[in-house]
C-alpha cells in the first residue's frame, strides 16, 4: 500500500467532474490496489472520506469510514443519490482544504445506490455523520468544495490562509 498526494484547494483539478467507473473494472486488482492506497491515505491524514477526484483520478469513486475504531470502511463507485429529506448544518472540514472549517447545510437523511468494493449494487439509507460524509464525498465527484457553499469572500479568505499555510511550510 501507499500513501497518495492530495490535491488542494485551489488546485483547478479539483474542479473535473469525474467520469463514470466500468462496473467490470470493479473488482480488478488494480482498482483494488488504489483503494486500498486510499484508504491508507484517509487514515494516515486522519479523515473520514476521500473521493477519487482528491487523489487527481478523476472517476467516480470515493471510499469513507465515519466509525471511531476506523473499522468500517465503505466504497462507494458511482454513487448515486435516489433519496433524500430534512436539513441539517454541520461543521465540515476537508483533507484538500487543510485546517479549515465551516457550517455548510445538507439533507439529514439519504439514500444513495452504489457499487460496493465487491462490484455488487446496494442501496443504502443513513443520516447523520455518514449522510454529509457521503454528500460532501459526492460534491467532489462533481468537481465541487464544500468552499463553495461559502460566500465569495470567505472562499477567497480561505485560499489567502492556504497560500499563506503552504508559503510557511515550504
Amino acid at each position: 500500500m501507499a500513501l497518495l498526494p492530495i490535491l488542494e484547494f485551489p488546485d483547478p483539478r479539483l474542479r473535473t467532474k469525474a467520469v463514470p467507473v466500468e462496473a467490470a473494472h470493479v473488482t480488478s486488482p488494480q482498482f483494488q490496489t488504489l483503494l486500498d492506497d486510499m484508504f491508507e491515505t484517509m487514515y494516515e491524514c486522519p479523515g473520514i472520506g476521500l473521493a477519487a477526484s482528491q487523489v487527481d483520478v478523476h472517476q467516480r469513486f470515493m471510499v469513507i469510514d465515519v466509525s471511531e475504531e476506523k473499522n468500517q470502511p465503505l466504497v462507494f463507485v458511482n454513487p448515486e443519490i435516489v433519496a433524500k429529506s430534512g436539513e441539517q448544518v454541520y461543521q465540515e472540514g476537508c483533507l484538500s482544504v487543510p485546517g479549515i472549517f465551516a457550517d455548510v447545510t445538507r439533507a439529514n437523511e439519504i439514500t444513495v445506490k452504489a457499487i460496493g468494493r465487491d462490484g455488487a449494487m446496494f442501496e443504502l439509507s443513513t443520516d447523520g455523520l455518514l449522510a454529509v460524509c457521503i454528500q460532501h464525498e459526492m460534491d467532489h465527484l462533481d468537481g465541487k468544495l464544500f468552499v463553495d457553499y461559502l460566500s465569495p469572500l470567505k472562499r477567497e479568505m480561505v485560499r489567502k490562509k492556504l497560500a499563506k499555510q503552504r508559503r510557511q511550510s515550504a
